[in-house]
């Protein structure tokens, strides 16, 4: 697998030729799209510092405990909640994480290349970012990109996620091979909390083309039951058609939930595909 360091590299390369990620949000929108820090003391719910108390401070907001330490008097500090909360998931399923022959990268790794792309941009104006279902609290700087490259690698044990206990965005991906009531079932949880996501549906070329010829075994990594064409490129119409209908109902999916989309096949320029995950993450607050 390609170690997190260097999907790391070339996110930061694909990052810096892009322009500036616009979230379009203004702060008395923080509550409609979960919390992010802006390190410095004000409205939120994450503890800040403590400071002294003052005249015009409420009785209230003083810390006993920490004013029993000493003669003062302490009030707790919250932080300044303006932004975002990102959260990032990548399936795990052996399908996903399979490359075709001659490919450089899994899928899976391509989706994360992807999202560390829009990643990196949003850890260094503060944004909070993490995996989802990964168990550990997201946050923002040159560490939590760090954290989150390695988190999406290892994945989440096989498991759909919960939904987070706050609103965040959202930003999932996979091939979403398996039928689509069971991706509405899986994803409906996850949309009733977070109105804001996107789906990332990545796919390997010989899975978008087809090529086969002759005799052919089929197998999806990870599963037991494989098929065998007599002659495989007799199938190729059938097939193209029933995967372009999967992702038309997949694209329709999404916008029911109110959600973006975006189809990124491995080995294409990852420039163009970020681009178009860019400008799904900032149509986020403007109607769609």
């Amino acid at each position: 697998m390609t170690p997190a360091a260097d999907l790391r590299a070339e996110a930061e390369r694909l990052a810096r030729q892009l322009p500036g990620l616009n979230f379009k949000a203004e702060a008395s929108e923080a509550a409609h799209i979960g919390s992010a820090g802006r390190r410095r003391a004000g409205s939120g719910e994450t503890f800040w510092q403590y400071r002294r108390y003052a005249q015009e401070d409420d009785a209230g907001r003083i810390d006993w405990r920490r004013s029993a330490k000493g003669d003062d008097l302490y009030v707790r500090e919250t932080e300044l909640e303006t932004a975002r909360t990102v959260l990032f998931w990548a399936d795990d399923h052996p399908g996903f994480r399979w490359k075709g022959e001659g490919d450089l990268r899994t899928k899976a790794e391509e989706a994360i290349l992807l999202m560390l792309t829009m990643a990196i941009p949003m850890s260094k104006e503060g944004e909070r970012i993490g995996v989802l279902g990964s168990g550990r609290r997201p946050s923002f700087g040159k560490r939590a990109v760090d954290r989150l490259a390695t988190d999406l690698l290892r994945g989440t044990g096989g498991h759909f996620p919960a939904p987070p206990r706050a609103a965040a965005t959202l930003l999932v991906a996979s091939d979403f091979y398996d039928p689509i009531p069971e991706w509405s079932a899986r994803l409906a949880p996850l949309a009733a909390k977070c109105p804001e996501g996107v789906l990332i549906a990545v796919s390997a070329p010989v899975e978008v083309d087809f090529p086969f010829q002759g005799r052919t075994k089929f197998s999806r990594p990870g599963a037991t039951i494989d098929r065998i064409l007599g002659r495989a490129e007799t199938m190729r119409e059938e097939y193209k058609a029933r995967f372009l209908a999967q992702r038309d109902a997949l694209q329709k999916l999404a916008r029911q939930m109110g959600w973006g989309y975006v189809q990124h096949v491995t080995g294409a320029p990852a420039l163009e595909s970020a681009a178009r995950l860019k400008a799904e993450i900032e149509q986020f607050g403007a109607a769609r």
